[in-house]
């Protein structure tokens, strides 16, 4: 069993960047450039190593390898997207990596490509790049190529030979165990389950009962042998019951309109442990978007529109304007729900300015985009 975090340092400490692995200080995929050029690095990859994995390490500092972190990323949908646009997609997982030197809020993400050995090409336009399209890396840099190229072997043994060194060990799921219980998460209930003898799994949270149902909210969940957090979140309310073989988590979100706010259930994720050492995860989209008075909501997306309209002019706000602007993120996302198809794109155009007006209109921000990514991906 790898663990990633010691899977992410010996990548960082191997070499630059290479034909088996790339850096980035964040990954954009809200815009068509951003998900153009990820894209890009993953049919580079794929071709560039058609026997082995390959990485691309989000979060860090391309000069200087200095390990920063960006936000929680819980896109279970990824896949979906590279199934979209690229032929002969390979298999790709995004993991939130744990360093203890990060704030709570941010890990280092982790691509793992997992490659078809077929030739992967874009399937259909995007940005800048063609349909038809095929990259591999040259170097450190992911380069179109002719559509006659040849896919070796030339990675597989050096591969091997760093996920081998990342292999877990009992020292550090036991350290693993200690610092989630007693020092990351000292002032909040936790609990840990052992799976099929090999797996830890840690949660804390704060719960609350409600009609003989447990619901828990700043929920953290770690499987503590690869040291990757599989949620994350300072806002939703989630259930979670397990056995012996499996762990189910079910994520509400919160949203409501005129002070009226009710929980609809977002996703299921479900992590089926196996005797054979190995674990499945599946995630199902189980959201069905509320609906309001048509009236109502426009009312509410041109107030919004003209709320970003006095934000980009840098015109003050009164304090009813700022209390409003908190939630500015959620409604927008509500109308947009509602067959409001611009509203998520005004969001986006308002994004710098709510960076500027603090962390809860800001964070509220976050949340809509990954309610959104949900959504679109599914």
């Amino acid at each position: 069993m790898i663990n990633k975090r010691l899977l992410v340092k010996n990548l960082l400490a191997h070499n630059d960047e290479s034909s088996f692995y790339d850096k980035k200080r964040k990954i954009d995929l809200g815009n068509k450039e951003g998900k153009a050029k990820f894209l890009k690095h993953i049919c580079a990859l794929s071709n560039s190593n058609p026997a082995n994995n390959s990485y691309i390490v989000v979060g860090v500092e391309d000069e200087t390898n200095e390990i920063n972190g960006v936000d929680f990323f819980d896109d279970s949908k990824l896949q979906n997207l590279v199934n979209a646009y690229l032929t002969n997609p390979p298999l790709i997982s995004y993991e939130n990596i744990m360093f203890p030197h990060l704030p709570a809020d941010k890990v280092v993400g982790l691509v793992t490509i997992r490659p078809t050995g077929e030739i992967t090409s874009l399937r259909k336009n995007i940005w800048k790049y063609w349909g038809g399209s095929i990259f591999m890396r040259d170097g450190s840099i992911s380069m179109p190529k002719d559509f006659d190229i040849e896919i070796r072997d030339v990675n597989s043994e050096i591969v091997k030979g760093i996920e081998n060194s990342a292999r877990n060990n009992i020292e550090l799921t036991l350290d693993g165990v200690i610092d989630f219980l007693n020092h990351r998460h000292s002032d909040l209930p936790s609990a840990y389950k052992v799976f099929k003898e090999q797996f830890v799994l840690c949660w804390a949270g704060i719960p609350k009962e409600v009609k003989g149902n447990t619901y828990y909210s700043r929920v953290d969940i770690e499987l503590i042998n690869e040291q990757v957090r599989l949620f994350y979140s300072a806002l939703d309310e989630v259930s979670i019951v397990y056995n012996d073989d499996h762990f189910k988590t079910l994520e509400y979100v919160n949203l409501g309109l005129n002070q009226q706010f009710k929980y609809y259930p977002l996703e299921e994720l479900t992590i089926e442990f196996r005797e054979n050492g190995s674990y499945v995860m599946n995630s199902e989209l189980v959201f069905e978007p509320p609906r309001f008075n048509k009236k109502t909501l426009y009312h509410i997306y041109n107030a919004n529109n003209a709320l970003v309209e006095k934000l980009q002019k840098n015109i003050p706000l009164n304090p009813s304007e700022e209390k409003d602007l908190v939630q500015l993120a959620e409604t927008y996302l509500i109308c947009y729900l509602n067959d409001f198809d611009d509203a998520m794109e005004n969001l986006a155009e308002a994004r710098p300015y709510l960076k500027q007006k603090g962390r809860n209109a800001y964070r509220s921000f976050k949340e809509a985009q990954r309610i959104l990514r949900k959504v679109k991906y599914s």
